[in-house]
């Protein structure tokens, strides 16, 4: 299979959804992200990468079971497949070697 390249978000949301092990829904990984990241991200930003990362068939959905919470409806919940999470596998090695010849003290510029 080809190697699909991710952006950051992409790689933030599947690395939470690994994480959530099938419990990722939006609503908390939204809250996930902006507690993990200090980053402030919407509801329809996290829906837009699920979605993306579900055509690319890095994760797969199903429906939960109804909660009183919600008034009866389901959340749609997130699991990694077995490609989303060799995906994962190989940017981390890639990013291992790359930080790997990164010297311990670099030249640094001292302006901009």
């Amino acid at each position: 299979m080809k190697r699909t390249y991710l952006g950051e978000f992409e790689e933030i949301v599947l690395l939470l959804v690994a994480s959530m092990d099938g419990e990722a829904y939006g609503v908390a990984l939204t809250h996930k992200i902006n507690e993990e990241t200090d980053r402030s991200v919407r509801l329809n930003q996290v829906h837009g990468a699920l979605h993306r990362l579900e055509e690319k068939g890095m994760v797969a959905s199903r429906l939960g079971d109804p909660t009183p919470e919600r008034g009866g409806r389901r959340k749609l919940l997130f699991t990694a497949t077995a490609y989303g999470y060799r995906t994962l596998q190989d940017i981390k090695a890639v990013r291992a070697q790359l930080w790997s010849a990164v010297p311990a003290n670099p030249k640094l510029a001292t302006s901009l």
